[in-house]
């Protein structure tokens, strides 16, 4: 679920721009080059404008060789700031490509470390718009209007200076028009500052909203749902489309009002400083340069109007940014580790090579051979308050037993072995791995201990092996082809073009649903995990196909705890212990042939008098 757009202004925007400005710290030698350039071109701009003075005078007076020499003065003045310009461009890329780069590492680093709800509760669109639209706001914001803030700002004050400087008493009116100016530039600013906060909210929700539905782009179809996925879209896009012309319509007004200000200031000088001249109060080489300066005056003020854009965009961007960042990361207070062990004189001793024997190392250094007993202890659990999914539920599969969970979608099947690789942790009870608490496992080592497959298969783009691989990232080729034997998937593997090395893309596009979920089970094969959890492995796989892969599953489970979750009632059949779950509580548990005798729940599910939806 995205965030709701709620039109409210950044909330932290002092927390923003502190914490902007610590990653543009981090690059503070290139920044600083960035800013010395800016100011010399500045300052370039304002000297070459005021040498407008001795070459006018100069050519009043007649003076060809104080002229020239005035001329060429002027014209290096401006060659310096030309050169200045290039320079500080050129290494304000560099210095906003780094602090974009660090941005982005940072962000996804840390997104590496928030808990599973963080992406159970936002839609994929609107994460990935973090990386995309919201960085692209702070990227306008940096190439364009870093040095052009510090240019406009010396360039306002210069300029003010260097008016008084030239005539003073003209200079209050200008000083009069530049307060006009900036009245208005912070109240436009203000109300923009609205607008581009909502507009960066609507942007991510939209994101949100096309991603979901491009990936169900066949569902849509199937059930003829265009027109409802276009009213879906238009309100969306309607809501983007007001606040980013509030926005820009704002920030719009802006330049108009600051350059009709700016005429008006101008028109009224020129005509002051015109009699002025014609009283002798002032040379008519100051006059010209005054006036110039007048007319730029507007100049930097346009810019920096211009700027307040990306500056208000990129604000509001990096306030999203910098609030997924601030989320506290996956706490994980488990001190327990899984360490390779031998055993000497009858005793466990941890080795660092691979011995194929595994314990969890307690904190106080004491050993406990890891075989995969799994108990849960009167456990309560719910996603949101108020609304539990598991109720005092207690069980216990013993190494080497395969558990199995029936029950109607929603009874709570898949929370129980998300609490078991702690994607959520429980609110009251305890789970019990080999004698440990859960809680008291580092998640590393106790999913490094887990095989999974997934209901949602999901493959990467790479080749097939890398696929297989995911699941033991130091496996040998002949692991790899080991594991897809036991999932039977090695047959239909080895007739693709490439074998092994096939190209696997778009999430497993070129491959069907059966053929991504064995590649599922070999990823987990290959892992070698005491405990198994199989959600809905089978599901997408056709009954032939199934019966083919029961005995290299059987192979794959010997020896190993197994918790299966399935639909498939012909799927846990052979389990040592069926648990059916009912509105999160365990109902009936027994093996098939004791449920059938009691003639409860799982009997009517058998036998087809209750679907399992």
């Amino acid at each position: 679920m995205a965030r709701p757009v709620t039109g409210k202004k950044p909330q932290n925007l002092r927390n923003t721009v502190k914490m902007l400005l610590s990653y543009m710290g981090r690059h503070q030698f290139l920044l600083l080059a960035v800013a010395v350039l800016v100011t010399v071109s500045a300052l370039a701009n304002l000297l070459g404008t005021y040498m407008i003075r001795p070459v006018v005078n100069n050519l009043a007076d007649g003076n060809i060789r104080t002229l020239l020499l005035g001329v060429a003065v002027t014209a290096s003045i401006y060659g310096t700031g030309a050169l200045s310009s290039f320079g500080y461009t050129q290494v304000m890329v560099k210095a906003a490509q780094k602090v974009l780069y660090d941005i982005r590492k940072d962000l996804f680093s840390h997104m590496q470390t928030l808990p599973l709800k963080f992406f159970d509760t936002r839609k994929h669109g609107d994460v990935m718009s973090y990386f995309t639209n919201d960085m692209d706001t702070i990227s306008d914001a940096l190439n364009n209007s870093f040095a052009m803030v510090i240019q406009s700002f010396i360039q306002v004050v210069g300029t003010l200076v260097l008016l008084f400087v030239l005539n003073w008493r003209l200079s209050f009116l200008v000083v009069v028009g530049y307060a006009a100016m900036f009245l208005y530039i912070r109240y436009s600013g203000k109300r923009s500052a609205d607008y581009y906060s909502r507009q960066q909210k609507s942007l991510g929700e939209l994101d949100g909203y096309i991603e979901e539905m491009v990936n169900g782009q066949k569902v849509v179809k199937v059930f003829n749902h265009e027109d409802a996925n276009l009213e879906g879209f238009r309100k969306k896009n309607e809501a983007l489309r007001k606040a980013g012309t509030g926005a820009q319509s704002y920030a719009a007004t802006m330049i108009p009002a600051v350059v009709a200000i700016s005429y008006i200031n101008y028109a009224v000088v020129a005509v002051l400083g015109g009699i002025m001249a014609i009283r002798g109060l002032t040379d008519v080489g100051s006059l010209a340069s005054y006036l110039v300066f007048v007319r730029q005056a507007a100049l930097p003020i346009n810019q920096f109007t211009q700027q307040s854009n990306f500056l208000l965009a990129a604000l509001a961007g990096a306030e999203r940014i910098f609030e997924v960042m601030d989320l506290e990361p996956e706490t994980d207070e488990g001190k327990a580790e899984l360490v390779n062990v031998e055993e000497r004189e009858g005793r466990l001793i941890p080795c660092s090579r691979k011995t194929g024997r595994w314990a969890w190392k307690k904190p106080d250094g004491s050993l406990v051979l890891q075989r995969g007993d799994v108990r849960f202890r009167n456990v309560d659990f719910a996603y949101e308050e108020g609304h539990p999914v598991l109720k005092d539920i207690s069980l216990y599969a013993k190494p080497g037993q395969k558990i199995a969970f029936v029950g109607s979608t929603g009874a709570g099947k898949t929370t129980i072995t998300n609490l078991i690789n702690r994607f959520y942790d429980v609110q009251g009870g305890s789970v019990i791995y080999d004698g440990i608490d859960v809680k008291g496992i580092c998640k590393d080592s106790l999913r490094r201990s887990l095989g999974i497959v997934l209901q949602d298969t999901h493959l990467f783009t790479g080749t097939i092996a890398d696929n297989i691989r995911f699941g033991k990232l130091d496996a040998t080729p002949e692991e790899i082809r080991q594991a897809a034997k036991i999932a039977n998937a090695d047959s239909f593997i080895r007739r693709l073009p490439e074998g092994y090395d096939t190209m696997v893309t778009g999430d497993g596009a070129n491959l069907s649903q059966g053929q991504r979920q064995l590649l599922a089970i070999a990823r987990a094969a290959v892992a070698d995990p005491p405990v198994l959890i199989l959600d809905e492995a089978t599901s997408s796989i056709d009954t032939r196909t199934e019966a083919m892969i029961e005995k290299g599953m059987d192979r794959l489970m010997e020896g190993r705890t197994v918790f299966v979750i399935a639909h498939r009632l012909s799927t846990v059949r052979n389990a040592d212990a069926i648990m059916v779950l009912e509105q999160g509580q365990i109902v009936e548990r027994g093996n098939h042939d004791e449920l059938l005798e009691q003639k409860g729940r799982y009997y009517q599910l058998y036998h087809g008098m209750f679907e399992l939806s």
